[in-house]
């Protein structure tokens, strides 16, 4: 059957004809009032067709009683299945769907892509994708953690979206957020990433149009948001931009227009936003007054782009107020009044598969729907906000750009490159840190007592001979040794030792400046005499000798990032 016999003829809403069955608490498919109902699997397998003697099902609507399936005039009634077994169910007419309640509860424009009963082959249809040029991993994996880029364009494509945007304009990364969703999923970080940061864009191999490939010449010292769109930059552009920027590599890339925000926040019906302030933008075409609002179409883009009204009238102001009705958007997406209504479920689907642009990897909706599942498994109360810690560029005199912070940025990018997360989530997560914690506590032996051998696991070039010169001349440790390199590279520098040398190792913690989990219980190692010893491996976030390497295994932020949860809600000033 196709998609008009499926309900799009004579201007029939498809979620309409989904009529809920009091009895079974399913949602079953109805055609026409008089046209028999086909047991259509869902979650829980398929269901009996109903009998000749079937009570009315009760529809939702005001007013309305679906009859009962009738029986053909000469055709006998079948009976229902026995204890013994289920006789065989008959092929239905219709083309099955797909339930898919767990995608609805997917981080913002993900959510859509799988929930309520799909289309398949119609949605496919809607979706756009376009490579990523071997910028991102190949994908995500249900195993481990996941990395995502949503990317906001500003190009003005769509009907009513003249208004807005740089005319003539081949687009800009204008909204771009890192979502890092933790490999056990019980927690999440979305990081903003700001358009007016300068950053280095490396070349960027890229696929034409046309099929043809060309290297795109990168830029230095530029402005994050001409990662894309500018010199036929596309998404893989602004994907390597931002691993070279945190050095995380994302695994896949949605992009999303003006029309996103206005068909998602409709097909909810509207989410909830608030203001600190009366605001009237002329720019962004906004009046709101004080207080809580629920905003849909126009009014929700028109809120995203603001950023004149609010803070101190920049992109980083804007930042706040994106993040706000991200977090307002995301608890309508998992609330029971959307996820209960087929009509918002499809009216969802439809809006996402053609706002949204994605990569190659996730070109179906199987493979949406199977990333909207993972990160179904969220709580919102765990999914944390925060942006790139920044500074005015110092080299401008009227300060239109800013730069990475170097002081707090790389800790941010560690703690998401490590799956380390802002906030504590589960009770397992602080009797975990407790017995983190407890490895620092006891007696430490004498530093002359200390026995470690020293490798380089990805920190510079002479780190080992550094760090043993300056143990044994300026601490006292003169039982050490440099081994070398290490097997493989760490991104954090470890201390391995026995149970029998945990005195040892809480004195080098100490001496050091490791925290807890930098510490790892397990088997001694033998030195070049033969004698039982701990391995110190310098990891990546070696800073030198001497420098306290304590950071990134609180589950805390560095002093001084902003960070807030989407179960907040925090009005705009």
């Amino acid at each position: 059957m196709d998609a008009q016999g499926r309900g799009r003829a004579e201007n029939i809403d498809p979620a309409d004809q989904w009529v809920l069955n009091p009895n079974t608490g399913e949602y079953e498919l109805r055609l026409s009032p008089s046209a028999a109902q086909s047991a259509v699997p869902g979650p829980r397998g398929p269901r009996r067709t109903a009998s000749r003697t079937a009570t009315p099902v009760r529809d939702p609507r005001p007013g309305r009683d679906v009859p009962p399936p009738r029986r053909r005039r000469g055709v006998p009634e079948e009976p229902l299945p026995t204890r013994r077994g289920r006789r065989p169910e008959k092929k239905s007419k219709v083309k099955k769907f797909l339930m898919w309640t767990g995608g609805s509860m997917a981080f913002l424009l993900l959510a859509t892509a799988g929930a309520g009963y799909l289309y398949l082959e119609h949605l496919n249809d809607n979706i756009d994708s376009v490579p990523d040029d071997g910028a991102s991993t190949g994908g995500f994996k249900k195993d481990q953690a996941i990395n995502i880029l949503l990317i906001g364009t500003d190009k003005r494509t769509g009907s009513g979206n003249e208004g807005y945007g740089d005319k003539n304009s081949a687009g800009h990364a204008d909204t771009t957020i890192l979502l890092h969703v933790s490999k056990d999923r019980s927690n999440a970080t979305a990081l903003s990433i700001p358009r007016d940061l300068i950053v280095d864009i490396p070349d960027c191999p890229t696929t034409q149009e046309d099929g043809s490939k060309e290297v795109i010449a990168g830029s230095t010292g530029v402005r994050f948001n001409t990662s894309l769109g500018q010199s036929g930059r596309t998404p893989s552009c602004t994907m390597r931009t931002v691993t070279e920027l945190t050095g995380i590599k994302p695994d896949n890339f949605l992009v999303a227009d003006f029309n996103a925000v206005k068909t998602l926040t409709s097909a909810v019906g509207g989410v909830e936003v608030c203001l600190a302030k009366d605001i009237d933008d002329p720019d962004s075409h906004l009046k709101l007054s004080k207080g809580t609002h629920t905003i849909e179409g126009e009014q929700a883009l028109a809120f995203v782009r603001t950023r004149h009204s609010v803070g101190f009238g920049g992109d980083l102001s804007r930042i706040g107020i994106q993040q706000q009705f991200l977090g307002s958007l995301m608890r309508k997406l998992k609330s029971n009044d959307t996820l209960t209504s087929p009509t918002k479920m499809v009216k969802l689907a439809e809006a996402g598969t053609e706002a949204l642009t994605v990569d190659s990897q996730l070109d179906s909706i199987g493979k949406l729907k199977d990333l909207g599942l993972e990160l179904g498994k969220l709580n919102t109360k765990n999914l944390t906000f925060t942006t790139v810690p920044v500074i005015d560029n110092p080299a401008e005199t009227v300060k239109a750009t800013v730069v990475v912070n170097e002081t707090t940025a790389p800790e941010v990018f560690d703690m998401i490159k490590n799956d380390v997360s802002f906030t504590a989530v589960k009770a397992q997560k602080k009797k975990e840190k407790a017995a983190i914690a407890a490895r620092l506590k006891g007696t430490k032996a004498d530093a002359s007592e200390v026995r470690v051998r020293i490798l380089n696991g990805g920190a510079e070039s002479g780190s080992a001979q550094e760090t043993l010169t300056w143990l044994q001349t300026e601490e006292g440790v003169t039982k050490s040794e440099n081994a070398g390199n290490a097997p493989e590279a760490l991104a954090r520098t470890t201390l391995e030792y026995a149970p029998e040398q945990a005195d040892q190792a809480r004195r080098l913690a100490d001496i050091l400046g490791l925290s807890g989990s930098a510490m790892k219980p397990g088997e001694s190692e033998l030195n070049s005499q033969g004698l039982p010893t701990m391995t110190l491996t310098l990891g990546e976030d070696f800073k030198g000798a001497g420098v306290p390497l304590t950071g990134s295994s609180s589950g805390k932020a560095p002093e001084g990032v902003d960070k807030s949860t989407a179960d907040q809600v925090e009005c705009a000033k």
